[in-house]
This record gives C-alpha cells, structure tokens and sequence, in this order.
C-alpha cells in the first residue's frame, strides 16, 4: 500500500539532520594547514589549507547538536586543495561517521568538486605564494652556504595571505611573475584558471549510502548543467531536510532530487540491521582470507589500522568489518577517517579501528606506530592484511570461506579479490522502475500527462536505440538502468554475505543464555557489585566446545564486545533488551524449532547458511516496489531574485528558507507524540542496537572516549585525551589482575558450588596474553623512540644498552648469570636480575621476534614473581624514560604508574608455570641436591646414587651422581613441571646403604624448587631392600615448606608418602588399633579424587600420577585397607610389608596346582586368578630393584590401569591363607568391606588411565 509521508517534526525521524558546505572563506582568505604534515618544498598549488564550514542548515537539532568543528574535518580532511586546467577535476565521494555521547552515531555523505576561484584576493594570494616558492627554491637550489638554505628554511608558514601581499611591492611582483612563467606547479591569472575544492554534505540518522550519494551527485550535476534545474536549489535541499521522513521498518520510500526519483529501504524488525555499505567491494579489496583475518582481529579487539589513499575505501571496509560483527558492537575507538591533525591518536594504548590516508609515495616504515605488538595493520590498496602474531584462527575458518567464496562466484565475484563487477543487462522489471515511479507520481497527482507522455517515448526511444539517447542528468537511460541494477545487486549480494556470518555466530553461540549466570536480585544491587560479579560461566561454555575452536572462544570471551553482550542479557530481567540482542535471540529460537538434530557441540557439522536466498529476496521486493512516496520539492516562499542559476557555482543559499522547516502539508502535521517518540526509539537503535530510552542508566557498559573529544585536535583536548589514556590504562590494569587472581585461586568455581579452586591452562594462557598486551600498550602510550616492533622490549634493550655502558657485569662469561647456593633443605636460587633474564630470553629465543622475546620475558618474570620488581627496576633510570617518552606518556605519570606496580605486585600472591608449560622447547639447567637424614649423612660415602627426573613433558634420563658428592648440575630440555623423581643405586654391598630424607630439585632459570620426600632407606637388608625408588614431587612455594601456606593461594600438591605416613602404615600392622571406619573413609576420598580429575575438562586436570601414588592417593590407601590388622613377627620387630602376604598368596596357588590340588590354599580357579599370578610373578622377575613397596605400588597402577584390581580384592580375601594371615576383625576379611571396596574400584573402570614410563619402567605388561 502507497502513501504519502512527511517529516516536518522532530529532527530524529527526519531523513537527513544537516545539510553543509564546506570550502574556502573568502573573508579570512588562505591559512596554511599547518596539521595536514606538508613541507614548504611543495608547491603552495599543491600544499592544503584550512576549509570552514560555509554553511549548514538547520542551525542545530534537538539531540545532536552540530559539531562545526568534526564536520568541517570529516568533510575535508586534508583541508582545501586547489587545482588548474591542467589537472583534473574530476568530483570525489565519501563518506564518514560520527558518534554522540549516547553511543548513537550519525553518517555523513560528502561529494567534493572543484568549483572556478572568483575571489580577487585568494588569486593574488595564491600567485604570490608561488612566487615566493619559486625564488626560494631557486635559491636553495644555486646556493650552497648554509645562509642560504637556512633563509629558504625560514618562510612563512602562520602569517596571513594579506601579509605577504602587501610585503611585496610592485617591482618585486613584476620580477618574481616574468621568473615563475612556466615553472612546474606555478601559477599566473593571467594564462590559467585556478579552482578550489568545495564539499556538499548530507548528514542521516542513519547509514543510507546510496541514496544520499544520488541525491548529491544530480545536486551537483544540476549547477553545473547549462540548464537550470526545474526549481531553485533551495527547494530540493529544503525537501530532503524538512519533508522527507525516515522509511518505515520494513518499507521502502520514493522521494525526489533534481533529476529524477531516488529509492531508499529499512530492514524489518526481524530482519539483520540496515548496512549499505558494498561488502562485495569491501572482499573484493582485501579478498575473502583477509577479510576473514581482518574481522578475526576486530574481534579480539586488537588494534586495526586502515590505510588507503581514498577515503571511501577506508569507509567502505571499517563499515563492512562492523556490520559483519552481529550480534556484536565495536566497544573502543572507532574513526575510519583521521586526518593529519588526529595521527596522535596512534598513540592510543586502547584497542581502536582507525583509518588513515596514504599520501602519494608514503611507505609503511615511515608510519611512526607506538606499539605494533597487537596491531593488525590493513593496506587496503596493496590488497595485504598484517596480522599480530599468535592470531587464533577463525573457528570452521576453511568451511567459512567456502561458503562465502560460494557467495561471491554466484555474483560473478573472484574470491581471492581484485575483481571489477561487470553491469548485468538490466532486467525487465527494472528497467521499468523510473517509468513506474513516474506513473506512480502521476496517480498521486505530482506529475502532468504531457510530461509522462514525452518521458515514455524517450525511454523507448532508448531501448530501440540501445539506450544511446541521453537522460537529463548527462546519462542514457540504459545506463540508469544499469546502475540500478547494480545497486540491487549489492543490496543483495551484502544480505547474503552478513547472513553468512549471521549463521556462523548463531552456531557459536546458540546455547549461550544456558551459561549466562544471573545472581543479583536487582539492577541496583548488580550494578553495584559489577566488577566482582561473573555474569558467564566461561569455564563451562568452553568445555563443550570444539578443541579446535578454544583458541579462538578463550580470547573473545574475554573481549568488551562479549562481556557487553552479556551484560545486556542480565539487565534484560530488569529492563527491555537492548534490540540487537532481541533480533540475536529471536533467530536462535526460531532456529531452535526447525532444528531436531540434537547433535553434540564439541562433534557438529559445519552447517551452511539456509537464510541468504529469502533475506535478498526480501530485500529486492521492497526495492523494486516502493512502499511510500515522500512530498515532491516544491517552491518555497523565496523573494524576487533570490535562487538564480550559474552553471558550474554553487549557488549562496537563501538562509531565511532552509533556517527552519515549512510545513505545507496538513498531513504531516497529524504525526502523533507515540509515533514520534516509536521513531525516535527506532532512529536511534537501528545501527547502534542500543535503546536511547535506557542508555542513561547503563552508559556504564561503554565507558569510552567520547569521539567528540577524540576530533578536538586542541592542544588543551589532546592533552585531556591522553589524560583519559592514562586513566583508562590504570583502572585496566587493576581490572585485569583482579581477573587473573580470581580465577587463579579458583573463586569463581567455588561461588558457583562447584568447589574445586581449579582453572583450566587454557583460560590462564589466554588472560595471560590479555597481560602482555596491556603491558605493550602501556609501554607503547607516548614512545618516541623504537627499536622493533614491542615496545617493551624496545624499552629493555635500551636499559641493557645503558647498563653495560656504566656497569661491569658482576657475572664471569659462561656463567650464565647463576649463583652458587647453599645444599640446605628448603633454600630457593637467587632471583636473577632483568638484565640476567634478557641474556637467557636472547640465549634461548634467537630467530624469535622482538614481540615474541617481549613475551617470553614476562612470562618468565610472571612465574618468578618478579613481575612487578623487574618493572620498577627498569624504571629507575629516569634519564632514559625522559628520553623515550613524550611528557603526557604514562610511564612518566609517578602516582600512576606506582599504583600499576602495585597490583601486578598482588599476582605474587599465586602461583604460576606460564613460562615452563608455554615455552617447552627451550634448553633449561636443573640443580639435583640429594638429602639424607641429618644423622646418617656419613652414609652417603658408601652409595653410588643415580637420578631420573620426570615432568610433563618428558624425563632427564638416568643422570649419575659423582662420588663423595651429594649433588648435580645438568642441562636438559624443558620437562615442564616435574612430577616424579627415580632415585636409585648400583653399589649392593651390604654397607652400601643411606636413609634419605628428600631429594630437592632446583630449576636455575625459573628459580623453582621441587621436593621429592622419601623418608626410607635405600640399600639392600634394610627396610624393604629396594636399590630404586621413585618419588613423587611437590613444587615448594618461594620462602620454603614452612612458608607455603602463607605464600600461595593454591593448594600444594600431595608428594610421595613420608616417614610419618611410614610409621602410620606401620602401626597398622601392630597391636595398635587404628579404626577401621577412617580406613574406609580414606580409601573412598581416593578413589573419589580419581573420578573428580577425569570428570574435569582435559585442560583442567592435575598430575594422575600423584592421585596414584602420592600422600592420600590410592595406593596409599590400599595399602592402609590390607594392612588392617595383619599379623606381624613381634618378635623380631620387622616390619610388614603388603607384597609379602601377596606373594605368598600367589606361590600358595601355584604350588597347589602343582600338587594337584590337595591343599585347600588355593585361589579360586579362572582367568582373574591366573592374570594375578601372572602379573606377581612379572613384577619379580623385573630386573629394577625397586623393594617391596614399590612392587606393590606398580601392582596397584597395573592392576588400576588394566581394570583388574576390582577382581583381584575379592581374589585375595576369599584365599584361606588370608584367615591364617589377618587377625579377626580385619577389612579383608570383612566381607562387607571388600564389597564395597571392590564396587568403588570397579567404578574406576570406565577411565582410560595413562601411566607415567617412571612407574612401569622394566614391566612388559
């Protein structure tokens, strides 16, 4: 259904809020554009000049007051150019973008052309200054005294054009003007005619390109045609401002510039938002893989910058990355066009997307960029996308872009880019779409049959001659026919490609309310609580993800997009959802209800987009056929004389008709305030999706820097903004080790119940990362001088630089900066200094990037606990920091930067291995020290020792001690964190024998320490006779044992039973009687540990071999049970061991087999039977000496790993040996007990249990 609509009332639902020109004032005449970065080399004809505002109307609106200011630097951002008869003048087109304080934005369309100089004195001045230019360059050029080119150096660059006029007298003008003739960029009045550029600009609510660049463009062509145009100039601009209303959601809307109809659409309510911006020339700039790339770091929010030398095309792809982020928002700094003036905004320590132009012959080293450590920089015309290392890859990338190379070939599109769209042949439905529009017109009234009837004969009169016939705007018919069908191809082809990303993000993140965490009773009391609430549980979410897309997931979940995307799901209980998020979640559910296949997320298939098809055809029905019809332009109430035409000058526009709307149409003014206030709602939150309504109470979740501010290039305003900078990095830094510390000591989990103080290595890595690009930004916030591309270690190697300039260094070469140390239990390594750290990094990482090195670094520092320390040794030298950094830097903030130091002094307060898991290539030198009982260390003379240590990422090999030495030193690669120790002896003599306290294990880089406790002898005829023992180790936190519990915020792990845990066991076997109800209890936590760690996500698990073998682990814990009351020699004191009862169980059946069964001590017949004896006699006949606690304790992990133990108990307690053995009372022989016993290990079952080579080293089973 058609209508007529108007737009006479509030300025928000309005087509366009401004219109303004922008060029030279003649009054004030030329001044130097002294931002724009040129020098006084250049031609003044080639040189730029500060443009004004001529114009705009209205003179300001309700909720976005001009900003004459921005304007003028958007519409001109290299200021005014002038140009001759020799250059070309052909007219240019961009567009920009302005954000309000409420986080709506505004979209400004600039058509710039070049328009004849009539101004007496800006010719004059522009003649005198390349006069000028011409005798100084001629002089610099003849003369080589240093007066000479210090005098060309000197010329004005401030003073006024008047000035230099009249400081020339005539004589001199006479002189320089017969020189300059013919000289390259000179110019004479007399034999050339100057131009100078003047921008016409439409500023909308919101992004409608097309129709705003047609309006502009038959603006323009109408005042140069010779034929003056059928109404005043005024008038049209006087429509497009005061009569034309925004189009419906849902509808499309007709109304008319100077030349013909122009046809503009919005999206629906359940439609994706309006995006007009062209994607298809957005991929076919960059081309699919690095759009994909570039959107990637869009979304991890790393810095972007555009660079290009046209201004649209930075437009063009800053516009096409945001719209393609659905259901998401760009949270930081967003300028897709800064001029010279802005570039100190590079500077930015924040994520930003900013573009920049390239001047003609600029290179990319000759960009001055703070910190590149996190910058992903796009060279839009050489078609390269730089990304920053360590780049997560897109989850499904491969099928991704597939899918939207699918896309591109249907539209005749190269995916790889670079492909110029071909016009298709216009088709019969649109061909027809201006004669349609006419008719339209004509029912409505506006248009005479005379006139229809002379236009109807031209366009068949152009298709019989194949279009050749001219339209009135310079144009053949069929080529505006053309041109619409490529604008509807575009529509088209843009609907389906962000359809693709559409379904992409609702397969990520389909399920996403389930882990969204709702815990505050009221807005206020969230509000409130805001930075110590978690709104989503990460941990959760990423545990039924694909392995492949964690990476990815675990960064972006840690982004502003993300966590305002949540938080607008929280505050949806209290207020409504911000309309985005509502369209986001509407599509899920109607997914969710076509959608059966209930399909594992971590296993799904890549599914295509089903929705491209009907979106465009949508989109096309409402651009074929109007749904509304705007006022036609209309003669105003204008005096005599005024709105004369002159081909080729923009008119001076009549101020008293365009101040101020007119309404002439009784139906306008029936707009209710309901609907005035629905399309004030709807103006405001079709591109930003945020409610203006409720903006107010949650500007919270955008605390950004108004970009308002950010286009202020005052000194006073930069000066402020870099304040805001330094701010903002503070309360980050304060945010982001609060985070770490949280989730290190495991707070989250346990206020969600779930009670285990654990975080998975891959959230650590991630937040970590999150560490180091804050630290680069801080170092990269005012730097002046670079060496690489981190700013930190820039930083570093100057400091080293300096430091071996004053210093001799205190270590011997060789040394590798590592002091000797006492053997004493629990005395940790000096901390190395920074500059002994940056040796290692540079040692052990050559070939790596500076970023990469940067990295490393804090890594290191991080698990030392010397972060904090080593930053403020670094900024002691205060000589250096005042000659990197520029005055507003950060680092040159004292009160701020001592309360940086000190919360990433509180991460000391947790324990962290981020350089030994991440860095697992390198070479590392460990220190073995082996103690014995203080008593008995006389003994150690009698031993021959060897070690093998074990860590996760494998063993040392078996490393010999030297004689009358109680220690090591050896280099091996990176173990990772260690976990058991081997530690045994070849001299089997009877008096080679020692009681071993621990063996402490010492890593010389990181500055770790290990404790391996024994606790027992090792040497034949004492104890259980073992040559070999394996330890299980526990990392001892900085101040030693006693200390660990004071130091650290999470729990030590469980070592290998000690000589207490020894005497315990012990007494189990005596007379003493130790409950069996606290037996149970411990065997029952065991095996219940064991189900916890393969519950847990894989990343999230512990060391399965301290669960195993370690204090409270399960062979402990067996052991307990079947030393409950076992008769011992009490004699002779012996001790007891477990293994002797087993054996004798096992020879008892065998021998009975042999006897043929006489004797009734034999185990009940079948295969769990003969697999017991088997296993028995293997781990005898192994050639490791390993005693008899540790054949019992690889009796248990074989028996754990091959799911046999659960037999093998029953085994053992119905063999009558065992009534002659165990006292009565005994668990064993409590047939209750080995039931329930039995049960718990048969639950063990379903696990797939791995373990380490240290423990069944020697055993073929």
């Amino acid at each position: 259904m058609n209508g007529t609509a108007a737009a006479t009332g509030s300025a928000s639902c309005r087509f366009a809020h401004y219109f303004v020109e922008c060029g030279v004032d003649t009054e004030t005449g030329l001044e130097p554009d002294d931002g724009a970065g040129e020098g006084f080399e250049q031609s003044p004809i080639r040189r730029s000049f500060k443009s004004k505002v001529l114009v705009h109307y209205p003179e300001s609106t309700d909720r976005n007051p001009f900003n004459k200011d921005a304007v003028n630097m958007l519409c001109m951002p290299r200021g005014l150019s002038f140009r001759t008869r020799a250059d070309r003048l052909d007219p240019q087109f961009h567009s920009f973008t302005m954000s309000f304080d409420d986080g709506t934005r505004s979209y400004g369309f600039v058509h710039t052309f070049y328009e004849e100089v009539t101004s007496a004195q800006i010719i004059t001045a522009m003649q005198t200054l390349c006069q000028m230019h011409h005798v100084e360059h001629h002089s610099a050029s003849s003369a080589s005294s240093p007066s000479s080119s210090s005098s060309s150096a000197s010329s004005p660059s401030t003073s006024s054009m008047d000035s230099l006029v009249s400081s020339l007298d005539e004589s001199d003008t006479e002189s320089l003007v017969s020189a300059c003739l013919g000289c390259a960029g000179s110019f004479d009045p007399a034999r050339d005619t100057l131009y100078v550029s003047k921008a016409l600009c439409l500023l909308t609510p919101l992004p409608f390109l097309q129709a705003a660049r047609e309006f502009l463009s038959q603006l323009h062509q109408a005042v140069t045609s010779h034929t003056a145009p059928p109404l005043p100039i005024e008038s049209y601009i006087h429509n497009i401002l005061y009569e034309v209303p925004l189009p419906p959601p849902g509808r499309s809307l007709r109304f008319h510039g100077v030349q013909g109809p122009i046809v503009c659409q919005r999206p629906g309510p359940g439609e994706l938002p309006l995006g007009e911006y062209p994607l298809g020339e957005a991929f076919s700039l960059l081309g699919v893989d690095n759009m994909v790339q570039l959107l990637t770091c869009a979304l991890l929010e790393t810095q972007v910058l555009l660079c290009s030398h046209d201004y649209q095309r930075l437009m063009t792809v800053a516009e096409g990355v945001t719209t393609l982020l659905f259901p998401f928002q760009w949270q930081h700094i967003y300028l897709p066009i800064v001029s010279a003036p802005l570039h100190h905004l590079l500077d930015a320590p924040v994520p930003f997307l900013i573009g920049i132009q390239r001047r003609d012959g600029t290179q990319r080293s000759s960009l001055h960029l703070p910190h590149e450590a996190n910058l992903c920089f796009v060279d839009i015309d050489n078609r390269c996308v730089e990304a920053p290392e360590d780049l997560p890859v897109f989850p499904d990338q491969t099928e991704l872009i597939q899918e939207l190379s699918e896309v591109l070939l249907r539209f005749g599109l190269p995916p790889q880019g670079g492909g110029v769209t071909t016009p298709a042949t216009a088709s019969p439905r649109l061909s027809s779409l201006v004669l349609e529009d006419l008719m339209e017109d004509r029912r409505n009234g506006n248009l005479g049959g005379e006139e229809l009837e002379v236009l109807e004969r031209l366009q068949a009169l152009a298709r019989r001659c194949g279009g050749e016939k001219m339209s009135d705007g310079g144009k053949t018919l069929g080529h505006v026919f053309e041109e619409e069908e490529e604008e509807l191809k575009a529509a088209k082809l843009n609907i389906q490609l962000r359809e693709v990303f559409a379904g992409r993000f609702a397969a990520l993140f389909g399920r996403y309310e389930e882990f969204v965490i709702h815990s505050a009773l009221d807005l206020d009391s969230w509000l409130s609580n805001r930075e110590g609430t978690f709104s989503f549980d990460k941990g959760s979410f990423l545990s039924v993800q694909p392995a492949t897309h964690l990476h990815f997931l675990s960064r972006f979940l840690e982004t502003s997009m993300f966590s305002s995307f949540v938080d607008g799901k929280v505050i949806s209980r209290w207020a409504d959802r911000e309309p985005l998020q509502q369209l986001f979640d509407s599509r899920l559910e109607r997914e969710r209800l076509y959608d059966t296949d209930e399909e594992d997320s971590r296993n799904c298939r890549y599914r295509k987009c089903t929705t491209v098809f009907e979106s465009a055809q949508v989109i096309e029905c409402r651009l074929l056929k109007a749904d509304h019809t705007a006022i036609h332009p209309h003669l105003l109430d204008m005096r005599i004389g005024q709105g004369r035409h002159h081909p080729g000058y923009f008119p001076k526009l009549q101020a008293d008709v365009l101040a101020q709307g007119q309404n002439t149409n009784k139906w306008s003014g029936r707009v209710t305030a309901s609907r005035r206030t629905d399309l004030k709602r709807s103006t405001g939150t079709e591109h930003s999706g945020v409610d203006n309504e409720h903006r107010p109470k949650h500007t919270f979740m955008r605390k950004n820097l108004r970009q308002a501010k950010l286009l202020d290039s005052s000194p006073q305003a930069v000066t402020q903004t870099h304040r805001e900078f330094v701010d903002g990095l503070l309360s980050e830094c304060r945010l982001k080790t609060k985070r770490m510390l949280m989730e290190r000591m495991g707070k989250e989990s346990v206020e969600l119940g779930q009670g285990e103080a654990n975080i998975t290595g891959l959230q650590e890595n991630t937040l970590i990362h999150g560490l180091c690009d804050l630290l680069e930004r801080t170092w990269g916030h005012g730097l002046q001088l670079k060496q690489g591309k981190s700013a930190l270690w820039s930083h570093l190697l100057h400091y080293q630089a300096a430091r071996v300039k004053t210093e001799i260094p205190a270590e011997s070469p060789g040394s590798n900066g590592l002091d000797q140390r006492t053997l004493e239990v629990g005395t940790l390594l000096p901390r190395g200094s920074v500059i002994q750290d940056m040796r290692f990094i540079q040692t052990t990482s050559e070939g790596t990037s500076e970023v990469g090195q940067a990295r490393a670094w804090i890594h290191l520092a991080l698990e030392k606990k010397m972060l904090s320390q080593h930053l403020k040794e670094l900024l002691t030298n205060q000589e250096l920091l005042r000659q990197l950094y520029k005055p507003h830097a950060f680092l040159l903030c004292e009160e701020e930067r001592e309360q940086f130091l000190f919360h990433l002094l509180s991460l000391n307060t947790v324990d962290y291995l981020c350089f030994t898991r991440v860095f697992t290539s390198i070479s590392i030198p460990y220190r073995v020290v082996i103690v014995p009982m203080k008593k008995l260390s006389i003994a150690m003379a009698t031993v021959d020792p060897w070690v093998c240590v074990s860590g996760e990422l494998g063993d040392s090999g078996v490393r010999q001690i030297p004689k009358n030495t109680q220690e090591i030193f050896f280099q091996c690669k990176n173990l990772g964190r260690l976990s058991t120790l081997q530690l045994g002896q070849e001299n089997s003599g009877l008096l080679a024998k020692c009681l071993i306290d621990c063996v402490m294990v010492y890593n010389e880089i990181t500055g770790h320490t290990y404790r391996f406790p024994c606790g027992r002898w090792l040497g034949k005829g004492v104890g259980d006779g073992s040559l070999e023992r394996v330890l299980i180790g526990q990392l001892v936190s900085p101040g030693g044992e006693e200390d660990a519990g004071r130091w650290t915020g999470t729990p030590p792990e469980l070592a290998s039973p000690s000589q207490s845990v020894r005497a315990v066991l012990e007494s189990l076997g005596s007379r003493s009687r130790i409950l069996s109800v606290d037996v149970q209890e411990d065997m029952r936590e065991a095996a219940n540990n064991l189900v916890k760690h393969f519950h847990k996500p894989e990343q999230e698990r512990g060391n399965l071999t301290v669960l195993l073998c370690g204090e409270g682990g399960l062979v402990l814990s067996l052991e307990k049970f079947l030393l409950h009351r076992l008769k011992s020699n009490c004699l002779f004191l012996r001790n007891v061991f477990v293994w002797d009862f087993i054996e004798k169980t096992v020879v008892s059946s065998e021998t009975a087999d042999q006897m043929g069964g006489l004797h009734r001590s034999t185990l009940p017949k079948g295969p769990p039977c003969d697999l017991l004896c088997h296993y028995v006699n293997a781990i005898n006949a192994s050639p490791r000496n390993i005693g008899k606690e540790g054949k019992f304790q690889l009796f248990v992990c074989l028996g754990i790993r091959d799911r046999l133990l659960s037999h093998w108990l029953p085994l053992l307690a119905e063999c009558p040996l065992t009534a002659r053995t165990y006292e009565d009372g005994a668990l064993l022989r409590d047939r209750a007990a080995v039931h329930s016993l039995s049960r718990i290990l048969h639950t063990l079952n379903e696990f797939t249990i791995t373990l380490e080579t240290a423990l069944v080293k020697g055993v073929d089973l």
